[in-house]
């Protein structure tokens, strides 16, 4: 992946986490249980979060190109997907077995942010 490739798609998470965010705002509510919505809207929230993560990881790259950043972009949107996407499942269909996915997700995310951490630093 190329630090322009990882602009792009940090910036197509946090543009879509957007729409899910005004989607459970206003598509969900009456629709499904309070506790339904605000499991959705935490996916949403961690996703724009990550989102623009991966932006700075990708611009991060370009100021310390010794860095090797590319793990992290990958940790980033590896652990998006399956944090966010895992709880966007849970949300709408209830199934409480898909909230096993979510520490893997989120484990993935604090890899990224470990990685980025570690290799700014050291570069």
């Amino acid at each position: 992946m190329t630090p322009r490739i990882a602009t792009v798609l940090g910036a197509l998470l946090a543009g879509t986490a957007a729409v899910a965010g005004a989607f459970a705002a206003h598509g969900l509510r009456g629709r499904l249980d309070p506790e339904s919505v605000a499991i959705f809207e935490t996916a949403a929230r961690y996703q724009i979060y990550h989102g623009v993560a991966l932006v700075v990881a990708a611009l991060a790259s370009e100021r310390w190109p010794g860095a090797k950043l590319s793990l992290v972009w990958w940790l980033f949107l590896a652990g998006t997907v399956v944090f966010s996407g895992s709880l966007y499942l849970l949300a709408l269909t209830g199934l409480r077995a898909l909230g096993a996915f979510t520490p893997i997700g989120g484990g993935l995310l604090i890899a990224g942010w470990a990685t980025f951490a570690w290799r700014v630093a050291r570069s």
